[in-house]
């Protein structure tokens, strides 16, 4: 039986939860979905500019869960980009 996932702290619900390619319908588009959590590690580590360390504290994590979160949340945004896809921040 797997561990129980612990709370994680996080910042709360951005002002804009949905990105999409300019000039394109959302109903074309598909839906790449991101977690809060996801979202958390991309503002802490890229938009604060803390080290993975502070990051992993900031979100009550260890540091190889906040690395998993991150490379998980990389990958996402990645193929959205890259294929044209949408983007859905969900509140889990």
């Amino acid at each position: 039986m797997p561990r129980p996932r612990g709370k994680r702290r996080l910042g709360g619900m951005p002002d804009v939860v949905f990105y999409k390619p300019q000039g394109v319908p959302l109903r074309s588009l598909e839906v790449v979905e991101l977690s809060l959590e996801e979202f958390e590690a991309l503002r802490l580590r890229y938009v604060e500019k803390l080290d993975q360390t502070q990051c992993a504290n900031h979100m009550k994590t260890s540091q190889s869960t906040f690395q998993r979160i991150l490379a998980n949340t990389l990958e996402n945004v990645s193929e959205a980009i890259v294929n044209g896809k949408a983007i859905r921040i969900v509140q889990e």
